[in-house]
């Protein structure tokens, strides 16, 4: 909804400014089509050129971030270091029932207490993956916390490449809004013969693509690329409070410093206060007693 908000409120203010301004709009509205054309067109066809079938299709996904905002809320980091406390707790005690949950996390009782997790790949396979490893053996702190931070430079990047794509074209939306304008001058110039107030006409809405780029780069797609950055880099702290907290399990800390090391790690505007915290664990364990 906020980014909705903020399209109008440019709309109204970019425009509403010019009108108020004496500016009229017949102009900009009968260029406008042949401008985007171009612009866009333009625009369109190198963000093609530039990236792979499967980098168009994300960037468009990602493209709804600007609407949706972040896909973890609070209840979700909260959900999450319960369903860790309840793993942890299953590790230190019967290792053998871990294997069924690490296993099969889709068929998980544990798993299936919070769905929204349970149906995020990344999220499991990261669970699975660390408390399967630590089964083999493979349970240096270091070299975990090592392995997952790998782990999650290639996530972040993958997910940021839409922001970037996005950023891009923004970046060259003004030269694209210069060739418009140049071709609207090459055009005014076959038709010197004629009055001034055609010439005028003319002129104008050669004017437009410059406009039209500036406006498009910096008041659209480069909002629209900070956004989704904005949103992927929130989101990604999910899946860094999963390493906090497995990596805290590896030192052998007990569960509940563990869970307690995963929620001051989280971001402020998300984090689960130590009271509603505790009482959220004390439910998770009276459900499994």
């Amino acid at each position: 909804m906020i980014g909705i908000i903020g399209i109008v409120v440019i709309l109204v203010m970019v425009f509403g400014g010019y009108i108020a301004a004496g500016g009229k709009m017949a102009i900009i509205i009968h260029a406008l089509p042949f401008e985007m054309i171009i612009i866009g067109g333009a625009a369109v066809g190198a963000f093609i050129i530039s990236n792979d079938g499967a980098a168009v299709k994300q960037t468009l996904k990602d493209m709804g971030k600007v609407f949706k905002g972040v896909r973890w809320k609070g209840q979700d980091f909260q959900d999450l270091l319960c369903l860790l406390f309840e793993l942890i707790k299953i590790a230190r005690q019967n290792p053998v029932e871990l294997e069924g949950h690490i296993e099969n996390p889709h068929e998980s009782a544990i798993f299936g207490k919070y769905p929204k997790i349970q149906h995020d790949h990344a999220a499991v396979d990261m669970i699975c993956d660390t408390f399967r490893n630590a089964t083999m053996n493979y349970d240096d702190p270091n070299q975990v916390e090592e392995v997952l931070d790998k782990q999650l430079d290639a996530e972040k990047h993958h997910a940021l490449h839409s922001s970037h794509a996005m950023q891009q074209i923004a970046d060259g939306l003004p030269a694209l809004g210069i060739v418009a304008a140049v071709l609207g001058v090459i055009k005014t110039m076959a038709s010197i013969d004629q009055p001034p107030a055609v010439l005028g006409g003319l002129i104008g809405g050669a004017l437009v693509g410059t406009f039209l780029g500036v406006f498009l780069a910096y008041g659209i797609m480069g909002p629209f690329a900070a956004k989704v950055k904005t949103v992927c880099e929130a989101d990604h702290q999910f899946y860094v409070l999963i390493r906090e907290v497995l990596v805290a399990n590896l030192h052998n800390h007990a569960p509940n410093i563990c869970i307690e090391v995963g929620r001051q790690n989280t971001p402020h505007s998300v984090r689960p206060s130590f009271n509603a915290m505790d009482e959220a664990l004390r439910n998770t364990k009276g459900a499994a007693a």
